[in-house]
């Protein structure tokens, strides 16, 4: 159904700018995400928003006519209204011409196929949404299967991580689990657990990596618990030969994914 709002006290507004809080996403079950480009991502990987939000007086474009009547077409809300409203909804002083809330996905470890895919990244209590956003875009754009989120990680649905993520949100096989339930799961099957370290580890490059490879990363100042990294089949070190003693936990992801894929290529 279409409607038109021009209150800033309606409650629809009022629900849609709550699920910038991570309590009200969590006791809704829904998230908010914006602009066309990542909207279209959604649905070109089958997910439509509930909501559909767009601004008056923007200008035509053929994907959002298509986002419009594909959400029409499933029986979703569209809504018309003032960019002062949508930049309220938003919390931008600039806001994309449209936005949408959606349905969280189900992110239970049940869900994952690890088969599905020849690698994995997995995030230990990985507190940054940009770098979580960026473990996703290296995880699209690798091919892996998704990423698994270990222990107290940042809200994948918050605002700012699934604006960082371009749309890989969408596109990934998302998880979340504690490490005591992901390790359980992983030994339930086939899956070699690799992990950047400097505990008995060897070169990145030629190491007998192993599909599924499941790639894993640390908190961004304290790294993983020496646990975690016992734990792993494999632990590897990239060399450092600049003065910095380590790389962003997100970008030593996606260096080691990158190597594992052109190992498994080669």
């Amino acid at each position: 159904m279409r409607h038109s709002i021009t209150g800033f006290s309606n409650p629809t507004v009022k629900f849609i700018k709550s699920l910038r809080d991570k309590k009200h996403r969590r006791r809704e079950g829904k998230f908010l995400a914006e602009g066309l480009r990542l909207l279209t991502d959604a649905r070109e990987s089958g997910r439509l928003p509930e909501i559909l939000v767009m601004a008056e007086g923007r200008d035509p474009h053929p994907l959002l006519g298509e986002l419009e009547a594909a959400v029409l077409a499933a029986g979703g809300d569209v809504i018309e209204t003032t960019e002062d409203i949508l930049s309220k909804i938003t919390g931008k002083d600039n806001p994309q011409a449209v936005c949408g809330v959606y349905a969280e996905f189900d992110t239970s470890l049940a869900g994952i196929d690890r088969d599905a895919a020849p690698i994995w990244l997995v995030a230990q209590a990985m507190r940054d949404p940009g770098n979580l956003g960026t473990m996703l875009r290296t995880a699209d754009a690798v091919g892996a299967g998704g990423v698994i989120l270990l222990d107290d990680c940042v809200d994948p649905f918050s605002v700012e991580a699934v604006r960082a993520s371009m749309g890989a949100i969408f596109t990934q096989r998302l998880a979340t689990a504690r490490w005591e339930e992901f390790i359980d799961w992983l030994r339930g099957g086939d899956g070699q657990l690799v992990a950047a370290s400097l505990r008995e580890a060897v070169p990145y490059r030629g190491a007998p990596y192993a599909a599924p490879c499941f790639i894993m990363v640390g908190n961004e100042s304290r790294g993983l618990p020496e646990a975690y990294e016992t734990a792993c089949d494999l632990r590897v070190t990239m060399p450092m030969k600049g003065r910095a003693d380590s790389l962003n936990a997100a970008i030593a992801g996606a260096v080691l994914a990158y190597e594992v894929i052109a190992s498994f290529e080669g």
